[in-house]
This record gives structure tokens, C-alpha cells and sequence, in this order.
């Protein structure tokens, strides 16, 4: 089961599409959305990542800092953000140690014996770094609730 709300969000560091190492304690100070998803170039992962993008000027209005993180390797998160025109970090996490950490790992992506992917997760982290808001959809082939999750980010 994911983390809760009112836990603190624990801290990591991932290299991002440019292969630039991205710390979540680094952001602290302004709200952060962390997004995780199980496949770049998949089409549920495409629409959810071009959806937080579309949104990205209200976001930053309210001072809040998209990352997404999947198991993949930063060449392909570079060549996803490339073809979809995502200007916010999209991470690598190909050890599992974050989606583990979150506790939103999905064993088995696909039907594939042995690959573990993350389940589709959102968590919403205030300036502090606590969790105010958790999203994950019982199905990864399902969108996250973008309404809720911009209306937790303004709420704090």
C-alpha cells in the first residue's frame, strides 16, 4: 500500500531525462507533484504525462513542481519527453529503490514475469516535504483524478 497522507515524503535522487541528478529535499520550499508511471511511449503514460504538462502554467502559478518517475532509463525518458514536449523532470528510478521507498511497485508489469514497473501513483508534497494528497489508480491503465490532485496542490 502507498505511503499516507501526513507522512513525510522520502527524500530521493534520480537522474532526470539529461541525465542531471534531481533531489526532492533540493525542492523544498514550493509544492511538488510526483508522478509516478509505469512506461514511457505507453499510450495511458503518454496521455497522463501530456495532461500534467498541459497544466504546467497553473501549476507554476500556484508554485508547484511536476517530476515524474519511471523504472525506465534516462535515454528513453529523454526520447518520451522529446516526442511529447514535456519540459518537467521525468526520472529514472531503474534500481526501484524510489517506487519501492513509496511503496508502489507493481510486480510483473504487463503479464511479464520478473519486470516490475510502478503502479500509477500521484503524491502531492508541501513546501515541508509532507504528503498531502494520494492518487493511485486501482488500474495503471487508468488516469489519476487531475482534479483532484491540482485542487490538493492549491489547497496548500
Amino acid at each position: 500500500m502507498a505511503l499516507s497522507v501526513g507522512t513525510a515524503a522520502p527524500d530521493f535522487t534520480l537522474f532526470d531525462q539529461n541525465k542531471q541528478p534531481v533531489t526532492l529535499s533540493s525542492l523544498r520550499g514550493q509544492k511538488v507533484i510526483i508522478a509516478f508511471f509505469p512506461a514511457a511511449f505507453t499510450g495511458v503514460c503518454q496521455a497522463e504525462l501530456c495532461s500534467f504538462q498541459g497544466a504546467i502554467q497553473r501549476l507554476n502559478g500556484m508554485n508547484a513542481q511536476v517530476v515524474a518517475i519511471a523504472a525506465d532509463i534516462p535515454f528513453t525518458n529523454n526520447a518520451f519527453a522529446a516526442a511529447n514536449g514535456l519540459t518537467f523532470p521525468i526520472l529514472s528510478d531503474w534500481s526501484l529503490s524510489t517506487i519501492n521507498a513509496y511503496d508502489v511497485a507493481l510486480p510483473n508489469f504487463a503479464g511479464i514475469d520478473g519486470l516490475t514497473r510502478s503502479v500509477r501513483a500521484t503524491f502531492v508534497v508541501d513546501a515541508e516535504g509532507i504528503i498531502r494528497h494520494v492518487d493511485v489508480t486501482a488500474n495503471p491503465g487508468v488516469e489519476p483524478n487531475y482534479d483532484e490532485i491540482y485542487a490538493a496542490a492549491e489547497a496548500i
